[in-house]
């Protein structure tokens, strides 16, 4: 029985075997094997390329603003017609845990929420074009139709951060990414649009002839950039490089703060922040724990910039003005001590010491400090500050808070937002501009260079209005 019954098995067995062989051979060859064609990315990039849309036909390029080390920005109008509210963007808490910071500022934002902006206005967008690494390589083929074919090999870390991070964050004091978009291998960066930044308008205090920023200005100026601080700091991120060309201002009196290029996270970090990049931080609104080579520094760093910004608006002038030591491009490793930097903190600020300062012993660059700077220099800040005509006391002390030799005794950011400087009246205002009896200029923009598409337009050149060597030359 067990017999006939591994017969029937078997013989059932064969003939699904042979219906089996038959139904294969029956099958065309190319459903057996796929073509190599098919297993690679080409098909999928070409249903991509022929959906996705292209720079110049969702925005109309005005002109180009400026350049910057990764890239070109241009003034932008859309070419739609949707309006959107501006309130969508002000969240003021932490955008990981959806808690919510407040403040005792008496602020008035349910204005600011239901406000929308005029048609023209919200139209109007920053685009920045990053720049490929081999944007100008004389290999660059031509396709069958002999269009260019640009060799690109990728895109720098420092856009990469700034793509992230921007898509992340939602702050009303921080600059808002609209749109990413990818096009002939080049990335373009769509961003809400400011007319103003804080180096256009410390120039326009400065000349031709020198008119002070107002007291209230500042205070709702520099109350909106620590707001925006905060925001970061308490998202785990620093900026490192605040400086007033980077700080924008709408036509409203917002701030945003903006170019989030060195931008990075500090949480949980796997290696030394020195490791990844060696300098940080425009050498002017460098703190102190950066020029003695610090490899671990702490958001502190970021205040410290803004304490620069601060005494810049008051005195319309940068108040660490020194020259930098360039690294020897034959050992980039090695990062030089920025003698001529330290020496102008030290005249204003005087000499730190273990006392004021309790860890410098143990910055790397401590031996060539102690070698070039030793002796004991007293402040100066205050006769600094008298000097320029200032006489708010407590805006003297909040910028004592953030020039702190020792990083851990610096005012956090969260802290110097209720500082009482902030909290006499006149009162902080949304728009900065409030009670301004000056005007401000527009952005200048360039007509004639406003092909954002070419690959050949990184040719190196001035940045116009906003060159910061430019700029600072015309301040002296």
């Amino acid at each position: 029985m067990n017999h006939a019954y591994n017969q029937a098995a078997s013989g059932g067995m064969n003939n699904q075997t042979q219906r089996t062989k038959g139904n294969m051979s029956a099958l065309p060859t190319t459903s057996l094997m796929a073509s190599s064609g098919i297993l690679t990315l080409a098909p999928y990039k070409h249903r991509k390329d022929l959906v996705r849309e292209s720079v110049l036909s969702k925005y109309e390029i005005l002109g180009y603003i400026a350049a910057g080390t990764y890239g070109k920005v241009y003034k932008a109008k859309s070419k739609t017609s949707n309006k959107r509210k501006i309130g969508s963007d002000r969240t003021t808490g932490d955008v990981h845990n959806g808690q919510t910071s407040t403040s005792a500022i008496g602020m008035d934002r349910e204005a600011g929420e239901n406000a929308v902006r005029s048609e023209s206005d919200q139209q109007l967008y920053a685009i920045k074009k990053f720049k490929s690494d081999n944007h100008s390589s004389k290999m660059n083929s031509h396709d069958i139709n002999g269009n260019e074919v640009v060799n690109y090999t990728g895109i720098s870390q420092s856009a990469i951060r700034e793509m992230s991070l921007c898509r992340e964050l939602s702050n009303r004091n921080v600059i808002k990414v609209i749109d990413i978009l990818l096009e002939n291998k080049a990335i373009y960066m769509v961003f809400e649009y400011c007319e103003h930044d804080l180096l256009q308008i410390i120039q326009c205090h400065s000349h031709p002839e020198i008119k002070h920023i107002p007291d209230f200005t500042i205070k709702s100026l520099v109350w909106q950039i620590l707001n925006g601080v905060s925001f970061l700091h308490k998202n785990w991120i620093f900026h490192r490089d605040l400086k007033p060309a980077n700080i924008m201002v709408s036509s409203s009196g917002v701030v945003k703060i903006g170019d989030l290029g060195l931008a990075r996270r500090f949480n949980n970090p796997l290696q030394s922040l020195y490791t990844g990049d060696k300098v940080v931080v425009t050498i002017w609104y460098r703190a102190p724990e950066l020029l003695l080579g610090g490899r671990h520094y702490t958001p502190a760093i970021d205040l410290w910039a803004v304490g620069c910004i601060l005494a810049e608006l008051l005195s319309l002038r940068p108040i660490f003005k020194g020259e930098e030591a360039k690294i020897d491009m034959s050992n980039k490793k090695q990062v030089p001590f920025q003698r001529n930097q330290i020496q102008k903190i030290v005249e204003i600020l005087g000499t730190p010491n273990s006392k004021t300062w309790p860890s410098i012993t143990m910055y790397p660059e401590y031996p060539t400090f102690k070698q070039c700077f030793g002796s004991n220099l007293p402040s100066n800040l205050s006769k600094w500050y008298e000097l320029i005509g200032r006489t708010n006391q407590k805006c003297f002390n909040l910028l004592e808070g953030l020039f702190e030799y020792d990083p851990t005794e610096r005012l956090a950011a969260e802290n110097a937002l209720l500082h009482p400087f902030f909290l006499e009246p006149p009162r902080v205002t949304e728009n900065a501009f409030e009670g301004l009896k000056m005007k401000y200029p527009r952005r200048r923009i360039f007509t004639d260079d406003n092909d954002i598409v070419s690959n050949n337009n990184y040719a190196p050149h001035k940045r116009h209005a906003h060159d910061d060597n430019f700029t600072r030359k015309r301040q002296k």
